[in-house]
Parts: C-alpha cells; sequence; structure tokens
C-alpha cells in the first residue's frame, strides 16, 4: 500500500506540474520574450537548486530517522506555489515561482526515495522504483492531455489552463499524509550526530561513486525536456496541441517503467544502461533531423523509452550501494551531482540552440550519449556494476 500511494502522491503532482510544464516554456517564449537562453538557464537553474537541496533533506531525513514529514514539506510547498504561475506577469515571476517549486521538490526527492528502499524488500526495489516511476510518468502523461482539452476549450487562455494545476497538486498532498506509513526504525541509545558530516559521505563504498558518475553523464546527455516542448513549436505544432509531445513521451515512459524496472531485479545492469542510452541517441538523431510534427513525436517516443530504461535502475543502483543509515544522504549527493550537471546541459543547449539553431542542440546531445556509452563500457572493465 505505502509504495502505490507514494506512486499516487506522485502521479498527482506530476499532473499538475506537467500541466504547467508542458506550456511553460512556449509561454515564456511567445508570451513574456524570454529567449533560448534564458529558458535554459531557468530551467537548469530550478533543477539544479532541487538537486542541493535534496543533500541536506536527504541526510536531515537519515539523522531524524523520519522521512514522511520532509517529504509532505516538500510536496506541500509545491502545491502551494502553482498559483504563481498563472499570475506570472514577468519572467522574473516565473522564475521565483520555479525556483521555489523546485526547493519543494528537492526537500520531498531524497526522503521519498528513501522511504521507497525501506518499504520494499531489497529482492523487489527494481519493480517498486519502477512502479513508482510508472505512476509518476502517468501522471506526466495525463497532465499534458489535460492542457490540450483546457486550451480547446478555453480558447488557448493559457493562464485560466494553468489555474487548473491548482487543484490536482493538493491531491497528491492529502493523498501521502493519509496513506503513506513510516516503517519503525530503532535508533541506538545515546547516538548524537550531526545531520550531513563530510565522514557520511566517505563511508559511501567506492560503486556508489561510480553510480553518481553514471548518473552526471547520462544527465549531461540529456537536457531539459523544455526543448522538447520547443522543438514541436519550432516544426509547426499548432500552439493549442504542443503539450502532445510531452504525452507521446509519457506515454512510453510510463508504460516501459515498470517492465524495465523489474527487469532490473533480474538482468544485467550494464545492458540494460546501455540500452538505455541507444534509445537517447536515437531520440536526439531523430528530433535532430526532424521537419514535421509526427518526426518530433517519434524522437519523444525513443526518449521515453531511454528515461523508462535508466531512471529507475539508477535510484535501484543508489539503494544497493548506500548504507542502510545513509539512504537519503546517497540520494541527496546522487541528485546534487545529476542537478549540477542538469544546468551546465541545458545552458549549453539553450546556447547552442540560440547560435546554431535546434538541429545542433540535438546533435550535441547525442555526442554525449556516444561518449557516455564509451566511459560506461570502459568502466564496467575496471569496476562491475551488473549487480
Amino acid at each position: 500500500m505505502g509504495i502505490w500511494a507514494l506512486g499516487l502522491g506522485s502521479m498527482f503532482m506530476d499532473i499538475s506540474s506537467e500541466l504547467i510544464h508542458s506550456l511553460l516554456p512556449v509561454f515564456l517564449v511567445s508570451t513574456l520574450g524570454a529567449s533560448m537562453v534564458t529558458v535554459g538557464l531557468i530551467e537548469g537553474a530550478a533543477e539544479a537548486i532541487a538537486a542541493f537541496t535534496k543533500v541536506f533533506s536527504g541526510a536531515l531525513s537519515d539523522f531524524l530517522g523520519r522521512r514522511k514529514f520532509l517529504m509532505i514539506l516538500g510536496y506541500a510547498l509545491a502545491a502551494f506555489t502553482k498559483p504563481i504561475f498563472p499570475l506570472a506577469t514577468s519572467i522574473g515571476w516565473v522564475f521565483t515561482a520555479r525556483f521555489v517549486d523546485r526547493i519543494g521538490k528537492g526537500i520531498r526527492g531524497a526522503p521519498r526515495d528513501a522511504l521507497v528502499a525501506e518499504i520494499a524488500s531489497s529482492k523487489v526495489r527494481g519493480a517498486a522504483y519502477g512502479l513508482r516511476q510508472a505512476l509518476d510518468s502517468l501522471g506526466a502523461l495525463i497532465g499534458p492531455l489535460l492542457a490540450i482539452l483546457l486550451m480547446i476549450w478555453l480558447a488557448n487562455d493559457i493562464r485560466a489552463v494553468m489555474w487548473v494545476a491548482v487543484v490536482p497538486a493538493f491531491i497528491a498532498v492529502a493523498v501521502l499524509f493519509i496513506y503513506v506509513r513510516e516503517p519503525e526504525r530503532i535508533k541506538k541509545d545515546g547516538e548524537v550526530r550531526a545531520p550531513l558530516k563530510v565522514v557520511d559521505a566517505r563511508r559511501l563504498p567506492s560503486r556508489y561513486w561510480l553510480v553518481v558518475l553514471l548518473g552526471a553523464v547520462f544527465t549531461l546527455a540529456r537536457f531539459s525536456e523544455a526543448f522538447l516542448v520547443l522543438r514541436a513549436q519550432d516544426v509547426g505544432l499548432d500552439f493549442a496541441y504542443i503539450p502532445v509531445v510531452m504525452i507521446v513521451m509519457n506515454v512510453f515512459f510510463a508504460g516501459a517503467a515498470y517492465p524495465a524496472g523489474a527487469a532490473a531485479d533480474r538482468l544485467s545492469h550494464r545492458r540494460l544502461l546501455l540500452v538505455g542510452l541507444a534509445f537517447l541517441i536515437a531520440a536526439d538523431l531523430v528530433l535532430a533531423l526532424a521537419e514535421t510534427p509526427l518526426i518530433v513525436f517519434a524522437g519523444a517516443a525513443l526518449w521515453g523509452m531511454h528515461m523508462a530504461f535508466t531512471q529507475g535502475l539508477l535510484s535501484k543502483l543508489v539503494a544497493d550501494t548506500s548504507p542502510a543509515d545513509l539512504l537519503g544522504t546517497g540520494f541527496g549527493i546522487f541528485n546534487l551531482v545529476s542537478g549540477a550537471a542538469l544546468l551546465l546541459a541545458s545552458v549549453i543547449a539553450g546556447v547552442l540552440w540560440s547560435a546554431f539553431g535546434a538541429a545542433a542542440t540535438f546533435l550535441a546531445g547525442a555526442a554525449f550519449a556516444t561518449l557516455a556509452t564509451i566511459g560506461l563500457l570502459a568502466a564496467v572493465r575496471r569496476n562491475r556494476i551488473d549487480g
């Protein structure tokens, strides 16, 4: 029940977030006059602050021995930021809303991921992460679908559509508050330590740091999904139907996330990661060459398959390689490094798009993914990650 509740909470929050985010890049560019570099900076900075916050929330959840409170706090903070988006009249307002929303994501992320590991047994962790990710992706599918229907119904009134996103955000908070039960943890008598110490990082094994490095390289090869939305607009897709690109991506992400997660409990991790990278390279090449919406949709589908084969698996690898008392810290550090990589990747993507066009952005992504593939093949010769 706990895993399902965590998944449903993620689903409702993603319905809210993706309803807004499937329209936000176009809103920034078309309504508020933002440049591609600005979009990349906003998206990258927002995710970076989320990742930075995860370090401290994860370590704090280890220290407190309680993860639900921090998780609920993060979801509630994100819910209270949703009304800011339809009220925004400047790029600064949007940046502030994204910034605070991602702080909420940062607060909840590592405690939630650690809670999944504590609720699920080690034999089914891949399936548990896959289920949570599948429900999360289902929400990311429903959100853009609602955006399309509401844009048609409300005659492209993007602000009115964004107001609808407030409702599922608060439903998410209620589901998690009512239905998630945190397992009891036994504390050692007299044990008192600081929430975050350098010595804790030193206790994390070398296999864990290899997973962190892999996550960072994967993220460098996969910039913000805002550029998928902008690519759909770039090839001439009608304004009201631009969220379809996120729907297509999340159909494949949601559909493959659970099977891919379950496969991670039985099959070679290295091979699954290589499959994920192959999907990303194919996605970038298709998107670079796309001239019609249909080709962009094909690229988005491949992008979703990449996410399905890598995101749940990387979470499983973090859980499997982190000591039990440092699960929150392990997820926090992993997300910090990945967030910094996403900031860099998104800024590079924006600069390349502005200077050389959309094709250059996605060709660069394919090049990074190819380098990641070479690096993964080299790494497993020295440190096995097959599990």
